[in-house]
């Protein structure tokens, strides 16, 4: 499975759970090189009354449902209501009052796609669930975190790279794949490894 972010209005959600945002922006190309066509997600959506949310895609973490789906020349605008009786909902409702959520992440496979120069067209997608994230998924903040370290003259460990994934808008399940590459500690054990290295090497495991 895929993942498209965008950014959520934090003035979306109301007292009572209703929350509302745009889960698939159209004509946006992401740091990955990916665009979605307008219309890409409609045949996913029809007839389907509700979509899964979810926190950070994790499957055990539903959040509330997805409702109403509708059109724009932004994107595709997204309603639903926080489950404010389950745990998972009330932290999201929280963090999402607050700006400590910022971003809405589609679960998606690519059905239809073409290449345009260096831009991919997802022409069709079949949508899975609707994610709220920290900050929309995005090498580049991962890229700074680590950065961060790095002007340190030292490597992340693997929690520290791992954790960095999570905050990215990555899953559990995939920060723990990309941090199991073993690229921390192969970069330790090489002598003559450097920081350009060590973030050229990041970035291929992230886009893998």
């Amino acid at each position: 499975m895929n993942h498209l972010d965008f950014i959520l209005d934090t003035k979306a959600v109301t007292d009572d759970g209703l929350i509302e945002g745009i889960a698939a922006g159209y004509g946006n190309i992401d740091a990955g090189g990916d665009v979605i066509v307008p219309g890409a997600l409609n045949r996913s959506l029809k007839g389907r009354k509700s979509v899964p949310m979810l926190m950070f895609h994790d499957q055990t973490r539903p959040a509330g449902v997805w409702t109403e789906f509708a059109e724009s020349r932004e994107g595709l605008i997204v309603k639903g209501q926080l489950s404010l009786s389950s745990q998972s909902g009330q932290e999201a409702h929280g963090l999402v009052r607050d700006g400590a959520i910022g971003g809405l992440s589609i679960g998606y496979r690519t059905i239809r796609e073409q290449l345009v120069g260096k831009t991919r067209q997802l022409l069709e997608l079949s949508l899975y669930e609707v994610s709220l994230v920290t900050i929309p998924m995005n090498e580049r903040a991962v890229i700074t975190s680590v950065k961060s370290i790095l002007e340190d003259g030292r490597l992340p460990t693997l929690r520290e790279f791992e954790h960095f994934l999570r905050e990215a808008g990555f899953s559990k399940s995939q920060a723990t794949a990309i941090a199991g590459k073993g690229l921390v500690p192969l970069f330790r054990s090489e002598s003559g490894s450097n920081s350009s290295d060590f973030l050229s090497a990041l970035m291929a495991q992230i886009r893998a």
